[in-house]
């Protein structure tokens, strides 16, 4: 009887145990669908975050493509980016008689440049090469030291207008002025800026597209910033290149047109001294054998002694050196050098001498006329003429006569 009732107390006890254990698992099976409930929310919060910020990103680089002008676009707050479409397609066409006289004047100076560069049989990538090199060797080289203004001068010119009346420019007048060229030829051009500078991105053939900077390379080497890819171009330059084509192909690069092949690194020394002794800043060398990676490491330590030998040449005006690995057609890496120095002095503005007789013909001329002495004006005044000869006209059309005086000043004579 205990015993019944002990048993049924012990099952009672079991079954209380049973209900708990019961009611916990229920628990947990409810927590754990929760858990997964709440996880799929959070995972799914993700994913709907992850979408979210693809259409945003995607909608902004719509709104960059939409946005990105390149006529109207002032570069360094000062210089704007002005179409020369209509100047092109009148030159293709034959007809001008829809240009400003001023444009007429540009199409006049532009074809001058073409027909002295370009020539019959020429492709399109040796007509850009023979306008590239004579915007290097002709823009930016006059004017830049003169007190008296002309036409776009004091290196201020940013139209083609100004460019080739002035031949000086800032970088939008090189990239405006080579666009109009480039189109001229019947070549697509775009160009690239961001806020401080701008070049141009042309296609030589379809589809290959090129950088070329040649406001960097007149004031630097050449070949160095010319028909660069868009890998290339990111060493030196940064753009939106969201609405832009992109340029990949290295058939018209410098590396690949004007390199020389060489047995192996031990050669570029003795064959870069022969290059710059012949005038080249920019070389290129490809080698034989592909090169392993300890012989980049020691091509490493080539370029840095080759900058030390080079900036140390007496009276070699170097400057600046820099090495670069460019792409090659066959993903060969080629050995790009380029070397800058100093203008050799007069080369680019001729110093006017102010103590000849031209100089010191025009400081009596002013002093005569505003009653002054010469000296204030940087000239010698001596009343005690020792020669008689006078120095007439020396400036042309002046009625007045200078004499020079014992200490080589020089007094006027009417």
């Amino acid at each position: 009887m205990n015993e019944t009732v002990e048993n049924k107390g012990q099952g009672k006890g079991t079954r209380a145990v049973k209900a708990v254990g019961a009611i916990v698992l229920a628990g947990c099976l409810v927590a754990s669908l929760g858990l997964n409930i709440y996880q799929a929310s959070v995972q799914n919060q993700k994913v709907n975050s992850f979408i979210d910020g693809q259409l945003e990103r995607q909608a902004k680089e719509e709104e960059q493509e939409n946005s990105y002008i390149e006529d109207g676009f002032v570069v360094g707050d000062d210089y704007e980016i002005r179409s020369t479409t209509h100047i092109s397609d009148a030159y293709k066409s034959g007809d001008d008689s829809g240009l400003s006289e001023a444009d007429k004047e540009t199409l006049d100076m532009a074809k001058a440049v073409l027909d002295e560069v370009v020539e019959d049989g020429m492709s399109n990538y040796e007509k850009e090469l023979a306008v590239y090199t004579w915007m290097v060797e002709n823009i930016g080289v006059s004017g830049s030291g003169s007190v008296i203004s002309r036409p776009g001068g004091s290196s201020s010119a940013f139209t083609p207008h100004d460019v080739l009346i002035s031949k000086d420019a800032v970088c939008v007048g090189y990239a405006t002025t080579f666009r109009l060229l480039m189109n001229m030829l019947g070549m697509d051009v775009h160009i690239v800026h961001n806020d401080y500078h701008s070049w141009d991105l042309v296609e030589i053939e379809d589809g290959q597209w090129y950088h070329v900077d040649i406001y960097s390379d007149a004031h630097g080497a050449l070949y160095g910033n010319f028909n660069m890819t868009d890998d290339v171009c990111l060493m030196g330059h940064n753009w939106d290149g969201s609405a832009l084509p992109v340029a990949d192909s290295v058939k018209y690069s410098p590396a690949v047109c004007n390199s020389v092949e060489l047995d192996g690194l031990l050669d570029v020394p003795a064959q870069l001294k022969k290059d710059m002794d012949e005038g080249k800043c920019a070389v290129f060398y490809r080698f034989k054998t592909p090169l392993t990676e300890e012989d980049m490491t020691a091509a490493d330590f080539l370029a840095q002694l080759l900058d030390t030998a080079v900036t140390s040449i007496p009276d070699g005006n170097y400057y600046y050196f820099r090495a670069l690995w460019y792409p090659g057609e066959n993903d060969e890496n080629i050995l790009g050098l380029m070397m800058e120095r100093d203008e050799e002095p007069g080369e680019e503005n001729p110093i006017f001498d102010t103590n000849s007789p031209e100089g010191r013909a025009v400081i009596n001329a002013i002093a005569e006329a505003f009653g002054m002495d010469p000296a204030m004006l940087g000239g010698q005044y001596v009343d005690d003429p020792v020669e008689d000869e006078p120095v007439e006209d020396v400036i042309g059309g002046g009625s007045s006569e200078v004499v020079r005086t014992k200490n080589g000043g020089s007094v006027t004579v009417n």
